[in-house]
């Protein structure tokens, strides 16, 4: 299926501080963020019309510039008015979320300290990914080559367009073997992520997932561990070993683009999507929804 690129789209893009249309939303070749990966990024959702956790994610955006050594220069307050403006602007109700933030070409070099810093927000239709019947099917999931790496060798708490250098990798070798993502594990070979997403199992009604310490802990990580606990199930944080997946019953990852989906299988290894994958994916949808929506 033909998808339209992204900068042929029409609609309009919050480009410092002012609306663009969407084709003069352009930075220069030689902005030191395309070529010293200097930018850092959001991904949300509209539902409705409403951004779910929309200060959460502006107060990450600012603590990753932050972890970047620069200054993202609005306030949460004005990132969430203006991210709402783009989705009401462009008058879509289920939709992706984008903000990006680069320094840009007043110096090309590893030191930057003087380049200004560009901030942009775009939104495009996104529905959700499957119905719930689809979902339950599970998803496959490769195992990748590349590993997150070690918190002292990269900035892992920042949602910096760098560290998805090997996701994309990964991702990109994962689809051309027939899976739809990879699991990656960390630079001591346990458990971490998917490209893009939180990992979760389960066993004996309990979850349990990996310590997020050298990659992103995630906003709909931390909201489906606060719905699971609402429920009464026990979820636990702790390093898992890929030999132990063998004694796991149910897999699902989590993100803002996945929501909650269920794995059927990672590498060798097999898993029924049942209860509690059902049980978080209703809870989310409920959550995320309008209320007037989610009934």
């Amino acid at each position: 299926m033909s998808v339209l690129p992204f900068d042929q789209r029409d609609g309009f893009i919050w480009m410092n501080g002012n609306l663009v249309a969407w084709k003069d939303a352009t930075l220069h070749v030689l902005s030191h963020g395309l070529h010293y990966a200097s930018c850092v990024f959001e991904g949300e959702r509209a539902y409705g019309g409403r951004i779910f956790k929309s200060t959460e994610h502006s107060e990450r955006f600012l603590t990753s510039a932050q972890l970047l050594d620069f200054e993202i220069p609005f306030s949460a307050a004005e990132l969430d008015r203006a991210k709402q403006l783009v989705v009401d602007k462009n008058n879509l109700q289920n939709c992706y979320v984008r903000p990006v933030a680069w320094r840009g070409s007043e110096m090309m070099a590893v030191a930057a300290q003087n380049s200004t810093i560009h901030v942009a927000i775009a939104v495009w239709d996104w529905p959700s990914m499957f119905d719930v019947e689809q979902k339950m099917k599970g998803i496959r999931l490769d195992i990748a080559d590349y590993r997150r790496p070690d918190p002292l060798t990269a900035p892992c708490r920042a949602k910096a367009a760098g560290l998805y250098m090997i996701c994309t990798i990964s991702k990109h070798r994962a689809e051309r073997r027939g899976y739809a993502d990879a699991m990656m594990l960390d630079w001591q070979g346990r458990v971490a992520e998917c490209t893009g997403a939180n990992i979760f199992f389960t066993v004996n009604g309990v979850i349990h997932t990996p310590i997020a310490d050298c990659f992103l802990d995630g906003i709909t990580r931390r909201t489906v561990i606060g719905l699971a606990k609402k429920r009464g199930i026990e979820v636990i944080e702790r390093r898992i070993m890929p030999g132990e997946l063998t004694g796991f019953e149910e897999c699902f990852i989590c993100g803002t683009g996945a929501e909650v989906t269920p794995v059927s299988e990672a590498g060798p290894y097999k898993f029924t999507p049942s209860a509690i994958s059902r049980a978080m994916i209703d809870d989310y949808t409920a959550e995320v929804r309008p209320k007037q929506q989610a009934a």
